[in-house]
């Protein structure tokens, strides 16, 4: 049997781990000048479309961000319940928590049509160089993938996975309709995004806000939104961005 010289395993392991690994910033927003008509860039990353009284505004969320938003679920470890983050759970000797999703926050304030639909199969991330497009996940593919880990009805798995969908349900955007004088805020999620994707679009498409007597629609607008992101290259990411994200 042929053996390995320990010179050559150790060379090969330095090579592999040679070019480390990739980190994400926080998605931040490109400024005013840089988004398309109507958009204004709010302190707290969001950028938000205002024409008259109807505003949509999208919000990029850091995991923490997530955690913070439910507290209780997401401090146990490997057992943390909350769906769209790993919670606190980290690997062995690393402060580093990878994102589970691309999880961004949208609200709604309509105050100038009778009523407007926005269609979640129809939002997409978009990668400036046009390489890579993300659709919106929908929520049965989150929760299929939470049911393939559990073996059974019952049991402390169970439960989380009961805990999970319950958050998605109260959570996720679903495209309702949203009649006039009312506001909705709820989350639309991406696969978390791959790390040549820096500068992109969060694309609208085909925002429904008038309609005909057969309730189809007859006026919409595409909006698009800009941001940016650093990616860190290396064993471990800025320890500055650990406050940031997490």
């Amino acid at each position: 049997m042929m053996r390995r010289s320990p010179i050559l395993l150790l060379c090969g392991l330095v090579l592999l781990g040679g070019c480390g690994r990739y980190f994400g910033g926080l998605v931040k927003p490109l400024s005013e000048t840089e988004q398309a008509d109507h958009m204004v860039v709010q302190d707290d990353r969001s950028v938000t479309f205002v024409y008259e009284r109807l505003e949509i505004g999208l919000l990029p969320l850091s995991d923490g961000e997530l955690n913070r938003q439910f507290p209780g679920i997401s401090d146990k470890g490997a057992k943390s319940t909350n769906p769209y983050t790993y919670g606190n759970w980290t690997r062995m000797g690393e402060e580093w928590i990878p994102p589970r999703y691309s999880v961004w926050r949208l609200r709604i304030k309509n105050y100038a049509y009778p009523k407007i639909r926005i269609d979640p199969a129809k939002i997409e991330l978009v990668s400036d160089d046009g390489y890579r497009t993300y659709k919106t996940l929908e929520m049965l593919e989150i929760v299929e993938y939470y049911y393939s880990q559990i073996v059974g009805y019952a049991g402390n798995e169970y439960r989380r996975f009961k805990s999970r969908e319950d958050i998605l349900n109260r959570t996720m955007f679903k495209g309702e309709v949203l009649f006039s004088g009312q506001e909705a805020e709820s989350y639309i999620v991406f696969p978390a995004l791959d790390p040549d994707v820096t500068s992109f679009v969060v694309n609208l498409s085909d925002v429904a806000v008038r309609f005909n007597y057969m309730d189809e629609p007859v006026e919409t607008i595409d909006l698009t939104f800009r941001f940016e992101r650093e990616v860190h290259k290396g064993y471990q990411p800025p320890a500055e961005w650990l406050s940031d994200l997490q």
